[in-house]
């Protein structure tokens, strides 16, 4: 490990916070991907890469998924081996392109605070959303990225490419987990990309929704824990 780098990538409205349960693996060796600046998942795999030298191990939620996989097209010598929490790698449908246009809209016209708590249910399964310290830490993750930046996130999400030939070329470990209950990115999804993928380790976790990090934090510490065994 001492000459892999992990990178942690957060998901949509997400910061660091989002891997606190797990970031301690890597021994102080890990870094956060910054995904504040770029409005195009291409833009923000490119700064990823450029943080550091050598071989990573991308670890991303959701949006960070998307980044991780790009970040593999992009460089794909670069990488060890790859973590995918609550992702997917297909490009929206039309019903889900529609959905993040009128969430920026609503963003803009109603108030961010307003859009967050809408986003709750779909976050956080309903185990989740009784816990109130859990809830309390994703509004603040969310108010800490603020309304400009959801905005330039999503519009980096409507932006991605499909990555179905690039997890069938990822000839290295990869772990990927999914909630149950996780209906942004369901179960079905995650699957897929385990069919994809020469050596995926796939493992749903039950009564967990899309904030997997947060909501079962040991089960995927203990995920990243047999992926870094596996290098």
């Amino acid at each position: 490990m001492a000459n892999i780098t992990p990178v942690f990538i957060p998901g949509l409205l997400c910061t660091e916070w989002l891997f606190h349960g797990q970031a301690d693996i890597a021994s102080g060796t890990a870094v956060f991907a910054d995904t504040r600046q770029h409005d195009t998942i291409t833009g923000m795999a490119e700064a990823a890469l450029a943080q550091t030298s050598g071989q990573l191990v991308p670890i991303g939620l959701s949006m960070g998924g998307y980044v991780a996989l790009e970040m593999a097209r992009l460089a794909p010598a670069r990488i060890s081996a790859m973590a995918l929490f609550s992702t997917n790698c297909r490009q929206d449908n039309d019903a889900q392109r529609a959905y993040r246009k009128q969430a920026i809209k609503l963003a803009q016209q109603d108030g961010f605070r307003g859009v967050t708590r809408q986003f709750l249910g779909k976050f956080l399964s309903p185990r989740a959303l009784a816990d109130t310290a859990l809830v309390d830490g994703v509004l603040a993750m969310a108010a800490d990225i603020g309304c400009v930046t959801f905005a330039r996130q999503q519009h980096a999400i409507l932006g991605r490419r499909a990555q179905h030939d690039t997890l069938a070329s990822l000839n290295v470990p990869l772990s990927i987990v999914c909630g149950i209950n996780d209906t942004l990115t369901p179960p079905a999804l995650s699957q897929e990309m385990a069919d994809l993928a020469p050596h995926a380790d796939l493992r749903l976790l039950p009564n967990v929704g899309h904030l997997s990090t947060l909501e079962a934090a040991e089960a995927c510490r203990d995920a990243l824990v047999d992926l870094m065994a596996r290098l």
